[in-house]
């Protein structure tokens, strides 16, 4: 095997892993994007519910005192 082979197979596996490696990062960065993003979307649902909780909450204490006085 010639020598100019065994180099550009020697590149040509490093490019390789290169490719590999960087598209492996790339994954993770969208991964942790996306776990991100369904975390914020998680809190802002949980606060939502806490708000409607406690609107809830106001409209059946109303509910009762109206109730109590009659």
């Amino acid at each position: 095997m010639p020598i100019w082979l065994k180099a550009a197979g020697k590149w040509g596996s490093i490019f390789a892993i290169l490719a590999l490696i960087i598209t492996l990062l790339k994954q993770i960065i969208a991964f942790v994007g996306f776990l991100t993003m369904a975390i914020k979307l998680l809190v802002v649902l949980v606060f939502v519910a806490l708000i409607f909780g406690i609107g809830f909450m106001i409209f059946r204490t109303r509910s009762q005192k109206r109730k109590a006085q009659e």
